[in-house]
């Protein structure tokens, strides 16, 4: 028989004369560590990192963000815990999936609303135009701007999915990919928590995910009381908040 499917355990068995529907089961993986209300147990087999926009326009010395006289630094901080959390977690049996902002070129996924929020008056910088300093256009697909800063390196077996809202599930195919994959619980991480971070965790708990931020895995250029504010929300409507150096040590 053949397989049919873009995984182990959600596929089709089939030949010319039978098709095999069942799936097989997903051994889990469990572990457990102390999240800030509860203590927490999750199964890594059925567990994804999403780590959202650590990219160049929004991470990077002359990049868009820096561009328009934002202190990029304060996303420095999600970069050590990362680069020490991500291979313990994929050892584990989780999957790293790096969600981007990426326009289209011709910027026919962006309305005009979206574009007024980074360029009120219709002058400037915004989506789509030109950084003058490196010539690149603003978080469009596969331009400088656009990459996973060097400071993080994917691993081959993870997956990328652009986005082109706050929220990565909105017309994007996110939630078909985690869905094949057997996915049940999310870990958020990245830039910047107080926006595309909690809007697409908000929208992962809509959709019926286990959602838990990694506090020291996320970060934001925002003022502190945004920060405090996503916390507040997430433990109070929308999940868990837990340091990802607290599951690594668990996973030794």
């Amino acid at each position: 028989m053949h397989h049919l499917g873009s995984g182990p355990y959600n596929r089709w068995l089939v030949d010319e004369v039978h098709a095999d529907l069942t799936r097989a089961a997903v051994p889990p993986q469990p572990v457990s560590f102390q999240a800030r209300d509860q203590n927490l147990t999750i199964d890594l087999a059925r567990t994804a990192v999403v780590v959202i926009d650590m990219q160049n326009d929004f991470c990077s010395r002359g990049g868009w963000l820096d561009l328009i006289d934002v202190d990029v630094s304060p996303t420095h901080r999600a970069i050590a815990p990362l680069n020490a959390v991500l291979p313990v977690l994929r050892r584990g049996g989780a999957r790293v999936v790096w969600l981007n902002w990426g326009n289209r070129p011709d910027r026919l996924n962006l309305s005009p609303a979206l574009e007024h929020v980074y360029k009120p008056d219709g002058v400037g910088v915004g989506l789509g135009d030109v950084v003058p300093e490196t010539g690149s256009r603003v978080l469009e697909k596969d331009s400088w701007g656009a990459a996973i800063i060097d400071a993080l390196v994917p691993a081959e077996e993870d997956v990328r999915v652009d986005k082109f809202r706050m929220s990565g599930f909105w017309d994007t195919p996110l939630d078909s990919i985690l869905r094949n994959l057997k996915i049940t619980t999310i870990l958020f991480a990245g830039v910047n928590a107080d926006q595309c971070v909690l809007a697409t965790l908000m929208d992962a708990n809509f959709l019926g995910y286990d959602t838990i931020l990694l506090e020291d895995c996320s970060a934001t250029t925002s003022p502190s009381f945004c920060w405090e504010a996503t916390l507040y929300n997430v433990r109070q409507c929308f999940g868990f908040t837990a340091l990802g150096s607290d599951i690594a040590s668990r996973l030794g």
